[in-house]
C-alpha cells in the first residue's frame, strides 16, 4: 500500500514535555506536580449552573461571538477590576480556551517573513503557532534568576519586519509578574510604530503577596495596538472545559472574528451560559488570589525540608526550585530521576527554551489538594 507524502509545516516535533511527564507519572505511579491542572473539584454551584442551562434548553450554537450575557458579564468583570469599559459587542470574544486565543490572534496577522519578539522560558505553543503561519520567533531569554525583561536587547532586536511583541504575566513557567516600569518600557518601545501585542493573561486572577496584576487593560494606549487573552478554565479549576476570551479593539477583534468564524465559529453553550450566570457575584473571582496564595505557602512550608531552593513565585498556580547544589544532573535528567525514583512529577524549565537553555530549575504544580502537596512534600524528604 502506498502513502501519500506530505511536508510538515512544523516538522517532526516530540510529544510535549507535559504529556511525556504525565505519562511517567503514571507509570511510576508517581504524584504529579507536572501538567498545571487541579486535582481538587471546581464548584459545585458551576457544575449546578451547568445542569440548568441545558436543562433550560441552552444545548445548539452560541453567537459566533460569544454568549451574550457571558460577554457582558466579563465586560462588568473588567470595568471593577481594571476600571476599563469596553463594547461587548465588538471588543470581547469568547474562544475554546487561552491557547486557541492566542492561536487565533497569531493566525490572523501574522504573514511569511514577519518577526515576532518573544520571551523565554515561554509557554511550548508559542513558537510552533508563529512559525507555521511562515513568521520568525525572535526569542529573547530573560534575566536569570529574576527572569526580568532586558529591555535594551528588546530594543536591539527591533526590526521592520517586527510585526508583534508577545507578553505573558502572571507568567508560565516562571511564576513572575511584570511590574509598572515594565509596561512603560514597552510604552516608550512601540510608541510611533505599527508594533502590535499579544499579552498572555490566562492567570490574572492567581496573583499574590499584594501585587496588581499589569494587564494591558490598565493602559490604553496600548491596549488599542493590542490582543489580551484569558482563559475561565485555568482560574476557576475547570481546565478541561477549555473557554476563554480575547479582548482587543473593534479594529483587531474584527480580524479575529474574521478567522474565528471560519475555524471553530462558536464555543460550548451551556458553559457560556453557566459562566455567565456565576460570575455575577465578583467573590468568585476576587477570592482566587488568596486561595491559591494559601496553597503556595502550604507547599513553600511543606517543602522547607527538601533540599530545593525555591525561586519567588508571585503569580500563577506555579513553583519553581533550583537544584545546582546538589548535583551537575541536567534538569531533564533531574526531574527524570525524581519521577522514577523519588515518585514525583515535575516539568524541567529548559523544556521551555528552544534551544534546551538549562539553568538547573524544576517547576512545580501547586493547584493541587493538601493531601496531595503533604504526600509529595513526604516523598521528596524521604528520597534525600
Amino acid at each position: 500500500m502506498s502513502t501519500v507524502t506530505i511536508q510538515s509545516k512544523l516538522g517532526q516535533r516530540p510529544i510535549t514535555i507535559f504529556t511525556k511527564m504525565s505519562q511517567l507519572a503514571a507509570q511510576h505511579q508517581a504524584v504529579n506536580l507536572g501538567q498545571g491542572f487541579p486535582d481538587y473539584p471546581m464548584d459545585s454551584a458551576l457544575i449546578e449552573l451547568v445542569t440548568k442551562a441545558m436543562k433550560d434548553g441552552h444545548n445548539q450554537y452560541a453567537h459566533t461571538f460569544g454568549f451574550q450575557g457571558l460577554r457582558e458579564a466579563l465586560a462588568a468583570k473588567v470595568e471593577l477590576v481594571y476600571g476599563l469599559k469596553i463594547n461587548v459587542q465588538d471588543e470581547i470574544t469568547i474562544t475554546p480556551g487561552g491557547t486557541y486565543a492566542i492561536s487565533n490572534a497569531l493566525t490572523a496577522i501574522l504573514r511569511p517573513g514577519d518577526e515576532v519578539i518573544l520571551f523565554e522560558p515561554s509557554f511550548d505553543s508559542y513558537i510552533p503557532n508563529i512559525e507555521v503561519m511562515g513568521a520568525k520567533a525572535v526569542c529573547i531569554p530573560l534575566q536569570f534568576p529574576s527572569y526580568s525583561i532586558p529591555w535594551n536587547l528588546v530594543r536591539a532586536k527591533v526590526t521592520a519586519k517586527t510585526r508583534l511583541i508577545m507578553l505573558n504575566t502572571p507568567h508560565n513557567p516562571t511564576a513572575t509578574v511584570l511590574q509598572k516600569s515594565d509596561l512603560e518600557e514597552l510604552r516608550k518601545l512601540v510608541e510611533g510604530t505599527n508594533i502590535l501585542i499579544l499579552s498572555d493573561e490566562v492567570y490574572e486572577h492567581l496573583i499574590f503577596d499584594g501585587e496588581q496584576h499589569e494587564s494591558l487593560l490598565r493602559y490604553p494606549d496600548l491596549l488599542e495596538r493590542s490582543f489580551v487573552a484569558f482563559s475561565l478554565g485555568k482560574v476557576f479549576h475547570c481546565t478541561g472545559w477549555k473557554i476563554g476570551y480575547t479582548i482587543a479593539p473593534a479594529y483587531l477583534t474584527k480580524e479575529f472574528r474574521n478567522h474565528h468564524q471560519f475555524n471553530v465559529f462558536s464555543v460550548n453553550s451551556v458553559l457560556q451560559v453557566a459562566m455567565a450566570k456565576y460570575l455575577e457575584d465578583p467573590q468568585v473571582y476576587l477570592s482566587l488570589p488568596s486561595f491559591f496564595e494559601k496553597k503556595r505557602d502550604l507547599f513553600l512550608d511543606l517543602m522547607k525540608d527538601v533540599p530545593l531552593k525555591p525561586l519567588p513565585s508571585k503569580g500563577s498556580y506555579f513553583q519553581n526550585f533550583t537544584f545546582d547544589h546538589l548535583t551537575d544532573e541536567s534538569d531533564v535528567d533531574f526531574s527524570l530521576r525524581l519521577v522514577e525514583k523519588a515518585k514525583v512529577a515535575t516539568i524541567p524549565i529548559s523544556a521551555f527554551y528552544r534551544d534546551g537553555t538549562d539553568h538547573k530549575v524544576l517547576r512545580f504544580c501547586f493547584a493541587k489538594k493538601e493531601e496531595t502537596l503533604e504526600k509529595a512534600a513526604e516523598l521528596l524528604k524521604g528520597y534525600f
